[in-house]
């Protein structure tokens, strides 16, 4: 029990050690001999730390999901849920562009979205999401707009990342932006629109937390409602 502490300790330095020659030399620096050294290390510690280099990988990836995760500001209660959005777009955006190599390595593999930090960002991005949708304001399915958020700010930040420093125009990230804004959200409460779509998704949102209908009634009238949301 004791080495536990040490062990922990040992990880973080070695975790550090991995970024700052990720994002110093790329991704091909980042060898099991390169990063003892630089954590003053033997490289078999590396192997019992983390088992193999895939496994340093993966453990330079979740602590960026997890310092990712550390930087989002939740409001519970947003006054205007769409700059929220907005606002939560550009910290994501930023959060890539200031770390372009370990974001490359967050996202460029399929196999992160395991990751549990970047699990507990989907619930955070679903949560701002439903906020939308029980405020009136999504013209969507609420998957559909959490994948548009999503793809939309990775895009982003891997397109910005590939392009020549000289063709890089930042007007690209705000239009991006906009374009999703304008893609899931309406300007004013969809309820007030004529048809059933957007009074079907603000009702789904409340529905779990509903008391008076039984679990069985409480399903099917979600798969009702959700076939009217779909129709908008």
């Amino acid at each position: 029990m004791p080495s536990e502490p040490r062990d922990t300790d040992t990880r973080r330095r070695v975790v550090d050690a991995a970024i700052a020659l990720l994002e110093r030399d790329g991704r091909d620096a980042v060898t099991t001999r390169a990063v003892a050294v630089a954590a003053g290390l033997q490289p078999p510690a590396i192997y019992r730390l983390f088992g193999d280099k895939e496994g340093l990988l993966a453990a330079v990836a979740e602590h960026g999901f997890a310092t990712f995760l550390a930087s989002k500001k939740v409001d519970p209660d947003p006054e205007d849920p769409i700059q929220d959005l907005r606002d939560s777009w550009d910290l994501a955006v930023r959060f890539g562009l200031e770390n372009p190599a370990l974001y490359s390595l967050m996202y460029g593999d399929v196999s992160r979205r395991d990751s549990p930090a970047f699990r507990t960002g989907l619930e955070i991005l679903r949560g701002r999401v439903r906020r939308l949708t029980v405020a009136g304001l999504l013209r969507v399915g609420e998957t559909l707009a959490a994948d548009v958020i999503h793809a939309t700010a990775r895009g982003a930040v891997l397109t910005w990342l590939s392009m020549p420093e000289s063709d890089r125009d930042p007007a690209l990230l705000g239009t991006l932006r906009e374009a999703m804004v304008t893609a899931i959200t309406t300007e004013e409460p969809a309820v007030r629109a004529a048809g059933p779509a957007g009074a079907a998704r603000a009702l789904r949102a409340g529905l779990p937390e509903q008391t008076v209908l039984s679990g069985a009634e409480r399903q099917l009238l979600g798969e009702w409602l959700d076939r009217l949301a779909e129709e908008g």
